[in-house]
């Protein structure tokens, strides 16, 4: 009674099972059509918003202002700028050529003088260009006191605190005198400091005879000092062509060690947003992100309370929340852009006559780029939740699961190793390489080095015994043996993963297979009517075999007992033996025995039935 009741418990919780199973792909096929629809919109928004044009934009910007040579030496251009001397030449060479554009090739005037330059004759420059610098104290570092009757000045490295706010030189004009920032713009991050807005500024003229005799007369009377620590060159320009602004700033670092290190900035970016059928088709698909937002916000909201703190408990609900959270901050700095673009565009457009400070909204504006981009990176991260019910998916997570405890414990290990070298590289090669100036610039060394990429002569002239011994010990145990122990343990892991799937360990359904059966479900009702001729046929041929066993001899209890068992076996073998389950592992219900024991009990009643008439048979054939 016991062993029935165990059975009957069995088969009721396979039913269930089965029940739970089929809710469980229903919804998860809804789900995964509802995200694909999302995710389809999402790239398209994503997409929408990047155009070629940009590239090449700020391809053509770039080469005109850092590639051109300075006039009678042409290995002198922005990047190879290292002295004063050198920047006063690109100040009054490349860049007031690339600056003002006022005539075609053949010097035919094309439009008028009032209107702004055209750089290339198609990008129009928006207000007028900017130069700013900063500059630090005097006597703002310590000077030992062996050298203190010759060194008389000392100007430190740039910080807000030791930063210059008096005037100098020809007080008379603003260049000469330090201003405030009025404007919202964040502070600059270079190679040697963070600067902020404000300094002594000089806005160019439009034309190009006063901005030369501008630049001569600051060249004269020094307005470039040892306390000069930055100078920015800011300027803007429009493309109606491709609708885009182009927002470049030029950076040029003079270094407390002497010297100038230069950097660069161009933004391309898409201020005027709604201007094209295609830009209204992209604001609807904004539209259309928000209302799905809402939705899987509503969906999780119902999910934490339903589950509470089990819901933390599976790594894709995290991921879900940081999709959820990146949609919103994306959200929130696209409202944000369109709101400032509408309050700053037009006032920065009117001012002709004044520098146009674009920098902010081109600033914001890359940063929701960025928060798209990330944004889409998880969006499509998340597929592989839906496509885990998948076998082979379904072993890559398992395999990372079950060795994830492994691997962060062997990672302590290797990053210890591995910090250990990257520190040794900062303090023995980090004064003669570039690769380990810094320790930040040693730990990605490190990792090229993995990769293939380095530079060894540069390593062993640095140090003759430390270099060769550094590289040669490092590509040894971390190349050779730490990576493979990785891989080792990855690699036994899954050997473990698949030996358990292969005797049926696997998850309860595969989303790939319900989506075939459904398929092959579909088929089948669109061929109702072919399948139900077949069943006739069928019908019809048992009943030609039945007649033609009565006309040879066979009694009525013979043939129903030859149906039944040919109904049993087809029936059987359609349920044990079909292509779709026949390497699945499953749990037999009291109902399954039962009918497999009577099958094993009607077979031998068969084989003894058969076997007395064959002995019948055999008696016959002695007798003879």
């Amino acid at each position: 009674m016991a062993e029935a009741s165990r059975w009957h418990r069995g088969g009721t919780s396979k039913h269930k099972l089965h029940y739970r199973n089929e809710v469980e792909i229903r919804t998860t096929l809804q789900e995964l059509l509802l995200y694909f629809i999302f995710l389809i919109n999402l790239c398209i928004l994503t997409f929408g918003m990047v155009n070629p044009h940009m590239y090449y934009l700020n391809k053509v910007m770039s080469s005109l202002f850092l590639d051109t040579s300075v006039p009678g030496e042409e290995r002198t251009n922005f990047k190879s700028i290292r002295s004063i001397t050198e920047f006063w030449k690109f100040m009054e060479g490349p860049l007031l050529e690339g600056l003002y554009w006022d005539s075609w090739y053949n010097n035919q005037q094309l439009y008028n003088l009032k209107n702004s330059s055209r750089i290339y004759y198609e990008n129009i420059l928006l207000g007028v260009p900017r130069v700013r610098q900063l500059k630090v104290r005097n006597n703002t570092c310590k000077v030992y006191s062996s050298f203190q009757s010759s060194i008389s000045e000392c100007y430190g490295k740039y910080t807000s605190a030791n930063e210059d706010l008096s005037n100098f030189g020809l007080t008379s004009n603003s260049e000469w005198r330090y201003s405030t920032s009025n404007t919202n713009s964040p502070w600059h991050w270079g190679f040697l400091g963070v600067y902020r807005n404000g300094g002594y500024i000089f806005t160019l003229s439009k034309s190009k005879s006063e901005t030369k005799n501008k630049f001569i007369d600051l060249r004269l009377n020094n307005w470039i000092t040892r306390g000069t620590r930055v100078i920015f060159i800011d300027f803007s320009l429009y493309n109606a062509n491709v609708n885009l602004f182009c927002i470049i700033r030029l950076v040029a670092e003079f270094s407390a060690t002497g010297g100038i290190i230069t950097s660069w900035q161009f933004y391309s970016v898409k201020l005027l947003r709604y201007v094209s059928y295609y830009d209204y088709f992209i604001a609807s698909c904004e539209i259309t992100f928000c209302i799905f937002l809402f939705v899987f916000t509503t969906q999780e909201v119902k999910k934490i309370k339903e589950f509470k703190s089990n819901y933390f408990k599976s790594i894709w609900n995290w991921l879900e929340l940081l999709l959820l959270l990146l949609c919103f901050v994306a959200v929130s700095f696209n409202i944000y852009c369109n709101i400032q673009i509408f309050l700053l565009l037009g006032q920065l457009l009117k001012s002709t006559e004044k520098y146009s400070d674009f920098y902010f909204l081109a600033y914001w504006h890359i940063y929701y780029n960025n928060i798209i981009a990330i944004t889409i990176f998880f969006a499509w991260i998340k597929i592989f939740k839906f496509i885990s019910f998948n076998k082979t998916m379904s072993q890559l997570s398992s395999t990372l699961s079950r060795c994830i405890k492994d691997i962060v414990g062997f990672a302590v290990m290797f990053f210890i190793i591995f910090f250990a070298y990257a520190q040794l590289g900062f303090l023995v090669f980090g004064s003669q390489v570039d690769d380990f100036s810094t320790f930040q610039n040693s730990i990605f060394a490190q990792f090229r080095i993995v990769l293939g990429d380095f530079n060894f002569a540069g390593i062993q002239q640095a140090n003759h015994i430390l270099g060769p011994i550094y590289f040669i010990t490092f590509i040894f145990f971390v190349f050779f043996v730490l990576l493979n122990m990785f891989l080792a343990i990855i690699n036994d892991t899954y050997s473990e993963v698949k030996a358990d799937y292969s005797i049926g360990r696997r998850p309860d359904f595969e989303l790939g297979k319900m989506i075939k059966q459904s398929y092959k479900n579909v088929l089948e009702k669109l061929r109702l009517k072919k399948a139900q001729k077949d069943e006739d046929k069928k019908t019809k041929d048992s009943r030609d075999l039945a007649e033609q066993a009565r006309r040879e001899g066979f009694d009525e209890n013979e043939i129903q007992k030859a149906e039944q068992m040919k109904k049993w076996k087809e029936r059987l073998e359609k349920k044990y033996y079909s292509e779709e389950i026949q390497d699945d592992y499953q749990p037999v219900t009291q109902q399954e025995f039962q009918e497999l024991f009577l099958y094993a009990v009607e077979l031998e009643k068969e084989l003894h039935y058969i076997n007395l008439k064959l002995n019948q048979v055999m008696r016959k054939l002695s007798a003879l």
